[in-house]
Parts: C-alpha cells; structure tokens; sequence
C-alpha cells in the first residue's frame, strides 16, 4: 500500500470535484470549490474521520468496497479507479464477475440526469449505482451483500422484496424477472457464477422453480410499473432501460406516468432535502 501517494491521490481528486457535479447544492458564499471531506464521507457512506485517515496517510489498508464506494463519489474514470486500487495494494476489479464496478461514463449520465431517478445495473439486477433521487425513491440498493444483491434474489427470497410492489402487480412481476434471468443465462452460458445463482434460487423458492420451467424469455427495456412508497405513497412510474452494447450493464432512468405521481415525487424531494440538508 503506497499511504503516501494514495493520500495525495485521494486530495487532489476531491479538490477537482464541484459540488453541482454530484447533484450537491451549495451556499453562494461558500468558499471552497472541490468538496469537503464531509461530502466525500456522505458520497461514500464512510465516517469523515476515516476520510481524514486516508487523505493524511494514516489509514490501515482500506477494503475494496470501500475503494468501489470512493470511486463512485469521486467520480473516478476507470483508469483513476483502477490506480486508486493499485495505491492501496488491491488488484483492480475485473470487468465482470461480483466485483465490477459502474462504468465511469454511466455514472456520468447519473449526474447529469439530475432530479431524475436513475441506476446503474448489472445484467444480473445488481445495482451499481444510484443517484441521490433513486435513492429516495427506492432506498439504497448499492451496498448489498452477498445473494441479495441479485433482484431476482431478492424478489424471491428475501421476505421484503416485494414490499413496494402492489399485489395485483406481483405475478407480472414474477414472469418479468425470471424471463430477463433466462436471457440473461442464455447469454452467458456456462459462466458459474449465472449457474450458481439459479441452482439457489431454484433451491429456495418453488414460485422460481416453476416459472423457470415455463422457460420464458423477455429483456426488459420499457415498462410502466406502480411503486408503494412509504413515504409518498403510490407512484406510476415510467421505466426506460439503456443498456451498454455487450449488455454487461444497463442504465435504468424512472420517469413520472402522470401528474399526480409528479406531485407526489416533488413532495418526496422535500422530504429528501430534510433528510439530507444542503452543504452549507
């Protein structure tokens, strides 16, 4: 781990960034051009005083998912992404597999999408990525370990998953993630980890194995879904679905249907705002 270096790294990265680039407002009179390192900490969901650790060449080895985490706040290319790996004495992530990171340039897209709910996926229903209003609007699925990373997984198994989903709409639901998983498995034959992920989730769930059976195949890339906010209420939104040309990772951007959900997405804004208070 070169401490030294990483440090100055991480210093100068954070100077380069403007507020207004991650979707931060700021006081007129603020002084300070980059952000502060209680933003950066905010970004990457760490402690400040651990950013403080780093960027002064104290810290102990940082793991890679709070490296992965630091890219996406600062906004790091792949290339700065891969030497800040090499600084901390991590191989960088490869571009497939678990530990692939969004792709610099989607997370650009991101950003400039501004009060849009948007994420970065994986073909698999990992999310890489999300900005400040996907978060809102979904909650924060960037951080999940292990088999609830997958949505498949998580609409399946996990006891909650289908919280925000209207029962009327669950069995379309059902049909959707399983026909996109089987494209999905079609197109990444004999890849284990794909492999692994339906051997489990056929052993975990009986609604799966039978749908799995049917051997439907769909890509989603539009669609109109209702979500059960706690806070708002529900929402009619629209989904577009981008995806990158090997169809590794996809950008999902969700849109309101119609007013009354525009309405109810301008109230969850304020309510963000009070959440997450404007850097002062």
């Amino acid at each position: 781990m070169q401490r030294d270096e990483l440090a100055d790294f991480l210093r100068r990265r954070r100077a380069a960034i403007r507020p207004a680039n991650v979707g931060l407002s700021v006081n007129p009179r603020r002084r300070t051009t980059g952000l502060r390192r209680e933003e950066v900490a905010m970004l990457a969901g760490m402690s400040v005083d651990y950013v403080v650790r780093l960027e002064q060449g104290r810290s102990s080895q940082p793991s890679t998912q709070l490296l992965a985490a630091l890219a996406r706040a600062l906004r790091l290319s792949d290339d700065e992404r891969d030497h800040l790996f090499h600084l901390a004495g991590h191989r960088p992530p490869p571009a497939d597999g678990v530990a692939r990171l969004a792709r610099s340039g989607l997370i650009r897209l991101l950003d400039l999408l501004g009060d849009t709910a948007a994420m970065v996926l994986s073909d698999l229903g990992e999310v890489l990525a999300q900005n400040r209003m996907s978060v809102l609007l979904a909650g924060d699925l960037a951080d999940l370990n292990g088999d609830r990373r997958y949505l498949a997984y998580r609409w399946f198994v996990d006891p909650d998953g289908r919280d925000g989903c209207p029962p009327e709409d669950r069995d379309h639901q059902s049909r959707q993630v399983v026909a996109d998983l089987r494209a999905v498995a079609g197109r990444r034959t004999g890849d284990p980890l794909v492999a692994g992920l339906i051997e489990r989730l056929q052993a975990a769930s009986e609604e799966f194995r039978t749908l799995w059976a049917d051997h439907e195949v769909a890509v989603r890339r539009a669609d109109r879904k209702a979500i059960l906010h706690p806070e708002v209420g529900r929402l009619l939104m629209d989904c577009e679905t981008l995806m990158t040309p090997d169809q590794g990772q996809e950008l999902l951007v969700l849109t309101p249907a119609d007013d009354e959900t525009g309405n109810r997405l301008d109230l969850l804004r304020v309510v963000g705002t009070q959440e997450f208070p404007a850097t002062r």
